[in-house]
């Protein structure tokens, strides 16, 4: 094994040739991005990098670092094209890299909505770029502001919009927002959290034609024939992993590229990141097939892992996780571990009513399998040790009655000290 090329100036890209040289490989590493900037952190895009007074850099490593550091070829501003199997070789502008082994880690990029191509006004935020024009066109004067998709992007940008007194409005075709991510119960309870905020949050409704006057977006028109005017429409309908290149190059694509629990899409390739779709073994018993997550933590760690077995396959690793993400919300934090899926949601602490603060604890197969937490943040990983052990559902009922416990006694100890400065403050007067 002399040359790894890793294909997706991804955080799953730059933890993959990391890995590989804190192990010690001494060949050559290739790392192939479509975009012209070094491996960045996507996650704040839609969060602090649209919030903040100053641009933050969200570069994860400098020039020096690649070059110098982790003496890594960056071959980066042109996407690749197309690769050979056979031949074990990608196809990057007029060249063609060849590799013994190949790390995809491509991501994903986002849906755009039809009718809206070339027109100003509409933006997506999955890019860098993408991130730095809506952040101007969020503090150019413009006050109305028009979310397609109640996912976790589109409600993190909304969020920032209120936060710099624009006038939000989500549109959202499902009935209830994030019922495939976290389930009906707690999609309506998120969505308590932004009618709170003075969002406005319409469901069950569909865009039927985006307006403009001179090519730029003056307002929506939905199913109903009811008209909406904005300034800004943002799109936050999903993402679709990028795998167009890989057409023609025999790997099996299907929502993502599809691998084995080794991360292993075809001998000498392996996946990572958005772009994979593998059998996560710790939830054969509740999904019905492989799973392809979009989450920074699964991310990074199937970088390191799709790495280490492309450059040593002979001492290939299976791959399985408890997936985990955040999203911040206005002044909350969002958390889920594991997995929406079972035949049970139960709140275990705090009251789900008014959007949090609050624990939800997902049952399945007599297991827990999942934790959703809205601004208790020292909870979900508790539970995710649980999921990660199989427990079954009474072990976590009573871990989340311990919590409890401890979080009364805590406040009892919190308002006893609170009583004892007022009475010596009495004193003292």
């Amino acid at each position: 094994m002399t040359h790894l090329v890793v294909v997706g100036a991804s955080l799953a890209g730059l933890r993959a040739v990391e890995a590989v040289r804190g192990d010690g490989f001494d060949g050559t590493v290739t790392l192939v991005g479509a975009e012209e900037h070094l491996p960045y952190d996507r996650p704040p895009l839609s969060k602090e990098y649209l919030a903040a007074d100053e641009c933050p850099d969200p570069r994860y490593r400098e020039h020096a670092t690649f070059a110098d550091d982790l003496d890594v070829e960056l071959v980066l501003g042109t996407p690749a094209s197309a690769l050979d199997t056979s031949a074990r070789t990608v196809t990057v502008g007029d060249r063609s890299i060849s590799y013994d082994g190949l790390v995809i880690a491509t991501g994903a990029h986002a849906r755009a909505l039809p009718g809206t191509e070339g027109l100003a006004g509409v933006h997506v935020v999955r890019t860098l770029d993408d991130a730095i024009g809506l952040r101007g066109a969020l503090r150019d004067g413009n006050r109305k502001v028009t979310v397609v998709g109640a996912g976790f992007i589109g409600s993190e940008v909304a969020a920032v919009a209120r936060s710099l007194d624009l006038e939000v409005t989500i549109l959202e075709a499902l009935d209830t927002p994030l019922v495939r991510a976290i389930g009906e119960r707690m999609g309506r309870a998120l969505t308590r959290l932004h009618e709170r905020h003075g969002t406005e949050v319409r469901t069950g409704v569909a865009v039927d034609e985006v307006l403009h006057d001179d090519g730029r977006v003056r307002a929506v028109r939905l199913g109903d024939g009811t008209e909406l005017d904005t300034d800004l429409l943002v799109v936050g309908i999903g993402a679709q992993p990028t795998t167009g290149w890989l057409e023609g190059s025999g790997l099996t694509v299907d929502d993502g590229v599809v691998a084995d629990a080794r991360l292993a899409a075809a001998p000498g390739v392996y996946v990572a990141g958005d772009v994979a779709r593998w059998p996560n073994a710790l939830f054969d018993d509740v999904l019905d097939g492989p799973m392809r997550l979009e989450h920074w933590t699964s991310a990074a760690e199937q970088g390191r892992y799709a790495a280490r077995n492309a450059v040593d396959p002979e001492n290939a690793k299976a791959y399985e996780t408890v997936p985990y993400f955040w999203s911040d919300w206005y002044a909350s934090r969002v958390q889920f571990v594991g997995v929406a899926a079972g035949d049970h949601v139960e709140v275990v602490a705090g009251d789900d009513a008014d959007g949090g603060p609050f624990t939800a604890l997902y049952r399945a197969n007599d297991r827990i399998v999942g934790a959703l937490a809205v601004d208790m943040r020292a909870e979900v990983m508790k539970y995710r040790r649980l999921i990660g052990r199989r427990e079954g559902w009474d072990a976590a009922l009573a871990l989340a009655a311990e919590r409890r416990e401890q979080a009364a006694a805590k406040a009892a100890e919190a308002k006893a000290a609170a009583a004892e400065t007022t009475a010596q403050d009495g004193a003292r007067a």
